[in-house]
């Protein structure tokens, strides 16, 4: 198991590094002037210089590459061009929405989709599993952001049981959680769509194994076969769709958090695109990205754990 973890661990370092690089990249070959696009365009040439020395545009791209790695990972994420204030303030503010969207989201899809898949799978060939497949193909068809604006139009506008966007922060906690349901309904219902379709898959191809024949002749009933034995060896292929899940979730809300105005990562990212505070979107985006692999680490983990065979292959 040490081993195991031990490699994954190597793994996770060099995406960390390689990630590092590509977002850095990106951010460098973006044309324009953070600078100049602060002070204006008939803004004094000195004065551009005064501010990119300021923000530390003026060293080399090694220099500022190995500052900014440097920086983080003594928990310093720079300081925002637009706001500024350090980045790590407006991400500790701004993750006290985003996580929780993301976990109630994860919450409601997984909800969603296990009894549903495994309703599925267990009327297999019947008009009921064709009826779940049919709406769960719907689901995933459906955008989430024109399923979110419909949301709102129905329980907002028409019914008027919900507000049309903004938190209220948790100083209110029974308003907190309510101002998130709409957006979490919005991003949960493809992602359980998706989740049910492989989860049906999973158990369907584990039911026609030899050990499942086995059990049944034991005396088992199909529901009890199903939950002691089917459930557990489907759970891989269902662990790591989880799993990348919340790390869609936790990501790439961009535009949910935009319909929904919430003040979350996605809209602090999409603020610092349209406002070219670059070192807000590098840093963001590096710490939605270590986010999103130590995700990955811990779905390896859960593979371990629920499968031995891939210890001993470890």
């Amino acid at each position: 198991m040490l081993r195991y973890i031990l490699g994954r661990l190597i793994s996770l370092s060099l995406s960390l590094i390689v990630a590092s690089l590509v977002i850095f990249t990106v951010i460098e070959v973006v044309p324009g002037d953070p600078a100049a696009f602060m002070l204006g365009l008939n803004a004094d040439e000195a004065t551009v210089a005064a501010l990119r020395a300021d923000l530390g545009l003026d060293g080399t791209t090694v220099q500022r590459y190995l500052t900014w790695i440097t920086g983080m990972l003594q928990g310093d994420l720079g300081t925002s061009y637009t706001y500024r204030v350090p980045v790590a303030d407006l991400v500790l503010q701004r993750i006290w929405v985003s996580l929780p969207l993301a976990i109630f989201a994860l919450i409601l899809s997984t909800a969603l989709a296990f009894p549903v898949a495994l309703l599925a799978a267990s009327r297999r060939g019947h008009p009921l599993d064709y009826g779940i497949m049919g709406g769960t193909q719907l689901g995933i068809a459906i955008p989430n952001f024109w399923f979110a604006m419909l949301l709102v139009l129905i329980f907002a506008v028409k019914l008027r049981w919900f507000s049309a966007g903004g938190f209220p922060g948790w100083e209110t906690p029974g308003l907190a959680l309510k101002s998130l349901l709409l957006p979490s309904i919005a991003l949960a219902l493809p992602q359980a769509a998706i989740l049910a379709r492989v989860m049906r898959s999973a158990l369907i191809e584990t039911l026609s194994q030899d050990y499942m024949r086995t059990a049944r002749a034991k005396g088992l009933t199909g529901r009890q076969a199903m939950l002691r034995h089917a459930l557990r060896n489907a759970m891989i292929p269902v662990l790591t769709i989880i799993g990348l899940q919340f790390s869609f979730l936790l990501a790439g809300a961009i535009i949910i958090e935009n319909v929904f105005f919430l003040p979350g990562l996605g809209r602090l990212i999409f603020q610092g695109i349209t406002q070219r505070d670059l070192v807000v979107v590098e840093s963001v985006t590096m710490l939605l990205v270590f986010a999103v692999i130590v995700v990955t680490f811990l779905v390896d983990v859960a593979y371990a754990i629920v499968d031995p065979r891939l210890r001993r292959r470890a």
